[in-house]
């Protein structure tokens, strides 16, 4: 597998805490979206840490082409 699976045509909305990491799945094969549970091994690809700076809501990416990944840019929009 060398292309991710669109998960969904729109952002997870999570809310993160400040000081924690995140693994985002980046193969679109976890039952645990938006975040990595191991489905990816074999996969070529690997989950992305993301650290989260300060406590808020971040828009994670579920079409997996977003250019500012592991965050939503929108480009689901056009897909």
């Amino acid at each position: 597998m060398t292309e991710p699976v669109i998960t969904q045509k729109a952002p997870f909305g999570v809310e993160v805490e400040a000081g924690k990491s995140y693994y985002w799945c980046a193969c679109g094969k976890s039952a645990t979206q938006p975040f990595c549970d191991g489905s990816h091994k074999g996969s070529g690809i690997s989950p992305m840490k993301y650290e989260a700076t300060e406590t808020k809501k971040v828009h994670f990416c579920g079409c997996r082409h977003s250019h500012n990944l592991p965050l939503c840019d929108g480009t689901h929009k056009s897909l």
